[in-house]
């Protein structure tokens, strides 16, 4: 009892939010064509829950195929630009015009010279992730002890060694402060590539329910959706924690 109390408290503008939400549409407030309820709404996922499914499948391949490749892109781009200073100051100006380029403008060239597939819609993922956590390690990287680093010189240690040894693990919380946005930026990159084109995935979905008015469909995927990304978020926070435990002690 004590538990869902404190659960109602924690989320309690959540609830208040639902509570309102129902008694406009189901007084008729607001017409349910405009502002279907959340009743509504669930029903509606609970009706297309096997295809539902089915799209979330290609968008989950999409988006994890794309982070991981992102990440690895990151981790190679982060040590160059961190081994020679002029690669970060000729690249880092180039990471940051991508970044002011907006989704929906860069995916549809995507589709148009990559096809339907879903090579297009990795592509898109691949730009929209790497970038935090490029930024991230670079961060991470600057941020160790210099005496450290003048101790294992003394040692006669590598470039390799010093990356391997201090540099990689001193950067581990800013990598996965990065991560966990771009593990966001992956989903949200996935489907609105799916969104202007293509065959199968949560975009596609969302496109054929807007498109025939089926606004309880429409608002059921979008917080289908939400509710993965925080999923997402939550997984990497615990995999943060299992992982670097030092931080705790």
């Amino acid at each position: 009892m004590k538990k869902i109390f404190d659960i109602l408290i924690r989320y309690y503008l959540i609830f208040l939010i639902l509570i309102v939400w129902q008694l406009l549409s189901g007084l008729r407030i607001v017409p349910k064509f405009l502002l279907p309820s959340p009743i509504d709404v669930i029903l509606a996922f609970v009706k297309d829950f096997p295809l539902i499914m089915k799209h979330t499948k290609y968008t989950m391949i999409e988006a994890f195929t794309g982070l991981f490749l992102g990440t690895l892109f990151a981790f190679i781009l982060s040590i160059i630009m961190d081994r020679f200073e002029f690669m970060y100051k000729t690249t880092m100006p180039m990471l940051i015009i991508t970044q002011t380029i907006p989704t929906v403008a860069i995916a549809p060239l995507l589709v148009l010279w990559l096809g339907y597939g879903m090579s297009s819609k990795v592509l898109l993922v691949i730009l929209t992730t790497f970038f935090p956590i490029t930024v991230a390690l670079l961060d991470g990287y600057r941020s160790v002890d210099k005496e450290s680093l003048i101790l294992l010189k003394s040692m006669g240690a590598t470039k390799v060694q010093e990356y391997v040894h201090v540099k990689l693990p001193s950067s581990l919380s800013y990598f996965f402060a990065g991560f966990r946005i771009s593990v966001s930026y992956s989903l949200i990159g996935a489907v609105v590539a799916e969104w202007l084109g293509g065959f199968y995935g949560l975009g596609v979905y969302m496109t054929r329910v807007r498109k025939s008015y089926s606004f309880d469909k429409m608002f059921a995927i979008i917080f289908f959706i939400s509710a993965l990304s925080l999923l997402l978020m939550t997984l990497v926070s615990k995999l943060e924690k299992y992982i670097i435990k030092w931080e705790e002690k």
